[in-house]
């Protein structure tokens, strides 16, 4: 044989035992973190049905002036609203003129310093929903997701 083909080799077999060492890594690291106590197992399936995420609810895109000095700046919104059960549902559409028009009462008393901090985002979002969750016969509203968020 070559020198070539015997270098080809022992880098095959080096990168292989590599790979197989690297799989049995990752496969111990799983193992030794699933909880050995049963109770511990049924509380990660809790917090794995805390993770799903609520019936979600659009809202049209919303655009509103800024408060800032000279009013050349605005906000661009689009929301989604994750919702406690399906039945809030329901109520979010049967109020939905007084959900916006709490939503737009918000949204022009912020300026940009405001809105362009995640701080800013988050304060905006928690105030939102503490406004809406007022308004809610059934169900609350869970959390509001931002999908479309710009400051111009």
């Amino acid at each position: 044989m070559s020198k070539t083909v015997l270098i080809i080799i022992i880098s095959v077999a080096v990168l292989f035992m590599g790979m197989v060492g690297a799989g049995f890594f990752i496969l111990w690291n799983k193992i030794s973190q699933m909880p050995q106590d049963p109770s511990k197992v049924a509380e990660m399936a809790v917090e794995e049905e805390e993770s799903v995420i609520g019936p979600l609810y659009s809202l049209d895109t919303m655009i509103v002036n800024l408060a800032d000095d000279g009013g050349k700046r605005y906000l661009r919104v689009t929301m989604a609203l994750e919702l406690s059960d399906p039945d809030a549902v329901a109520t979010i559409e049967s109020r939905l003129p007084q959900v916006r028009d709490a939503i737009l009462m918000i949204l022009p008393t912020k300026n940009y310093d405001d809105v362009s901090t995640t701080d800013g985002k988050i304060a905006l979002r928690t105030q939102v929903m503490e406004k809406i969750n007022r308004l809610m016969t059934t169900g609350r509203v869970n959390n509001i997701f931002f999908t479309e968020f710009v400051v111009q």
